[in-house]
């Protein structure tokens, strides 16, 4: 299916919230030991167990880098119980493996159609090792043969940004930067998107943002937080911040601990988000979630956070910590998720890739690829 002329939001497509239903879960398998030094040894057995978790509730598409991986793959996941009908595999050479990044971001429209957007992926404008991944989404949509879309850097006349060799220039966007309610809202962060450190989008407007947001995922309204928590080296993901957990209500992750460096920005992004107000005028519900304490390896900070949870057909995986705050956070997340099975995930290892369990995945609304628009 080739690009389509007509933007997504002409054609009637919006982002779905996480809790819609899901046809299937996206992971890549890991394999790049850069990623977790000297404890890469524990990530595939970790990994193994997430796919047990979600095969059970729905299908898994895992990425695996050729014949000898799948193979291997197989083996542990018949050893860790998971349910390997509802999984699979696909040989796709990657960078790393953090799909909710570099995978597409689906958009369904009103008839069920299910289509997907291809941002670019840079590796946060931190890492040279990128254009495998930024493959992917381009991967998912000849394999689905649905429509697709790369949305692109405009200038003020309208005309398409071309980059230094004169290609168009694709807009830069990575999944766990944003979060939606499936109803046109859309969260995200300044540091992020805006500041000059981030070098996704260089000279690229808030209100540029905004209209690719509007266009290519069916946006009306961007609630703008400000900064991301320590040791987050993609220059702050709303998805360890604050996260739609219902149409009209965000869980917002606090530090009451004033001496610990995540309360300051934590506390002003809560109070953007008690300013904020839904399109009808009325204020969002806030649920606090509490920071575990923190999480350190070699002297390094990591961005542990329990809103880095991922949610699945009638089940949420949380990451915990060994903390005491596990329990907190697992009740408070059971309580605004009633139909769903909230299962904690011990990510102390997993964190030291700098990313958790919503990083790792990426979700496919339930729908049907359309023949044609």
């Amino acid at each position: 299916m080739n690009e389509q002329t007509k933007t997504p939001r002409q054609l009637g497509y919006r982002m779905p919230a996480e809790w819609e239903p899901h046809e299937a879960t996206w992971l890549a398998w890991p394999h790049n030991s850069v990623d977790w030094p000297g404890k890469f040894a524990s990530i595939p057995w970790l990994y193994a167990e997430i796919v047990r978790l979600l095969a059970a509730r729905e299908p898994v598409h895992l990425i695996v880098e050729n014949a000898a991986a799948e193979k291997r793959v197989r083996g542990m996941l018949h050893r860790a119980g998971a349910n390997l009908d509802r999984v699979s595999f696909h040989r796709w050479p990657t960078d790393r493996g953090w799909t909710r990044d570099s995978g597409p971001i689906f958009v369904r429209n009103s008839k069920g159609q299910v289509a997907l957007t291809n941002w670019r992926f840079n590796a946060w404008a931190k890492y040279d090792d990128w254009r495998l991944d930024d493959k992917l989404p381009g991967r998912v949509a000849k394999l689905l043969g649905c429509p697709h879309w790369q949305p692109l850097v405009q200038n003020q006349n309208g005309t398409k940004c071309q980059d230094k060799n004169g290609a168009k220039r694709r807009v830069v966007l990575e999944g766990g930067s944003i979060d939606v309610n499936g109803a046109g809202l859309l969260l995200t962060t300044e540091e992020c998107l805006l500041s000059e450190v981030q070098q996704r989008n260089p000279g690229l407007s808030r209100e540029q943002l905004e209209s690719a947001f509007e266009d290519y995922l069916g946006i009306d309204q961007v609630i703008w937080l400000g900064r991301g928590i320590v040791g987050d080296d993609t220059h702050g993901h709303v998805d360890d911040i604050a996260r739609f957990v219902a149409r009209d209500t965000m869980i917002a992750a606090v530090e009451p601990n004033t001496s610990d460096p995540n309360h300051a920005p934590l506390a002003e992004n809560l109070a953007r988000l008690k300013a904020a107000r839904t399109p009808s005028g009325k204020p969002f519900n806030i649920v606090e979630l509490p920071m575990p304490r923190a999480v350190l390896f070699r002297g390094q900070r990591l961005p542990a956070s329990y809103a880095n949870f991922y949610i699945a057909n009638g089940l949420v995986l949380v990451p915990t910590f060994h903390d005491s705050n596990d329990r907190v956070a697992l009740n408070t997340l059971a309580e605004v998720f009633p139909g769903r099975e909230v299962i904690g995930v011990h990510s102390t290892d997993l964190i030291w890739g700098l990313g958790a369990l919503h990083c790792m995945t990426q979700q496919q609304p339930a729908g049907r690829s359309p023949s044609g628009i």
